[in-house]
């Protein structure tokens, strides 16, 4: 059973593990975008960058025989989500997604819930304050747009940002609440920006910002195609189970 895994996520990561585990005649082919120089090392054929838009992605599909494409993107990935949901509809392969479940606000917290990384510079104001960025590589330049904050920002890539004060973090997560909460007090944090990523990795922060009593500018997901979709890793290993062809 030839699968596409659309990944760059511990979920991708996870559902190959889960597969080969199984070894049960899975062949699956981890995709990624290239925005991540070092990428963590995986024990299964790997490609990386674009396909060339939804048709080049049916081509691809086709032409690798592939038997279910399961899209393991991060939520954030809205492109690559509706590009694999029009090659499926085109190529007549299943897809399944998994979807994480987003963050939502508990007691203490003091969101501030944006739609886009424009909206979330607005928000924070025109007083200048200390900023925690944790929003990545493509989106930090709409920061540009509010040059009167200090910036600290920490992504798995180098970052630039054309603002007088300004802070580049390398680091790869997870991050755990204590080591958050501290980051936060030593470096003099008055407000974060985060995209509302779900999952535990980088959940840290929100519950550091939250004991803390910091706002957090909360940046919404974007919309994605309705397909078939679970919530984790260990889900869609189960529903691809199901889907085996008999005597596999």
């Amino acid at each position: 059973m030839r699968i596409l895994i659309l990944g760059g996520t511990g979920e991708a990561s996870a559902l190959v593990r889960g597969l080969l585990a199984l070894d049960a005649g899975f062949a699956p082919t981890l995709s990624l975008a290239g925005r991540t120089s070092q990428p963590k090392a995986e024990p299964v054929p790997v490609r990386t960058g674009g396909f060339g838009g939804p048709e080049g992605l049916a081509a691809w599909i086709a032409r690798e025989g592939t038997n279910l494409v399961v899209d393991a993107t991060h939520p954030f990935a809205a492109r690559i989500g509706a590009n694999a949901a029009r090659a499926c509809a085109l190529t007549g392969v299943p897809l399944l997604a998994i979807r994480r479940p987003a963050w939502t606000p508990e007691a203490g917290d003091r969101w501030i819930g944006v739609p886009d990384m424009a909206a979330a510079a607005a928000a924070l104001g025109p007083v200048p304050r200390r900023v925690f960025l944790t929003v990545g590589r493509q989106e930090v330049a709409a920061f540009a747009a509010a040059p009167q904050h200090d910036y600290v920002a920490r992504a798995i890539e180098d970052l630039a940002l054309a603002v007088p004060r300004f802070t580049a973090i390398r680091a790869r997560g997870p991050f755990d609440d204590a080591a958050e909460a501290a980051f936060l007090v030593a470096r003099g944090i008055d407000i974060l920006v985060s995209k509302n990523s779900g999952g535990g990795a980088t959940y840290g922060k929100i519950a550091a910002a939250r004991a803390l009593g910091l706002p957090v500018v909360m940046v919404s997901r974007p919309e994605k195609p309705a397909v078939p979709s679970v919530p984790d890793a260990a889900a869609a290993l189960a529903r691809i189970v199901a889907l085996r062809p008999e005597g596999r």
